[in-house]
């Protein structure tokens, strides 16, 4: 009866040493993860288009970067349903980062943007 015990704690002793090497494992990778896809090169499938236009005599500028009026950077939020808005005019949503640019630039009028936002905190 003796090694009968034995060798049910044996196996009780191999199966939990195994899951706990197994749960070891999972976590560093689970935790390596993101640090190893971030050392891989970054593929883009289609270039985001510049655009660029002069509106009302202001000069207009959208890139991955954001929405440039004048040179000076418009502050953009986009919205759960696609949409945009800024900080020029909070309460109207806009289709494309353009056609925002283009109310900012109609609500500006002759003022320019401030050069450095303000940051909460």
């Amino acid at each position: 009866m003796y090694t009968t015990s034995a060798s049910a704690a044996l196996t009780r002793r191999t199966l939990l040493r195994t899951a706990f090497t197994a749960a070891v494992l999972a976590g560093a990778a689970a935790a390596l993860a993101p640090v190893l896809r971030a050392r891989r090169p970054r593929q883009t499938l289609t270039p985001a288009p510049l655009t660029e236009e002069t509106y009302r005599g202001r000069h207009i500028a959208v890139d991955l970067a954001g929405v440039r009026i004048d040179g000076r950077p418009l502050h953009v939020m986009r919205r759960a349903d696609g949409s945009y808005l800024s900080g020029i005019n909070h309460f109207q949503s806009f289709e494309t980062p353009l056609e925002l640019a283009r109310a900012a630039v109609d609500e500006l009028g002759t003022n320019q943007l401030a050069l450095a936002a303000p940051h909460h905190g």
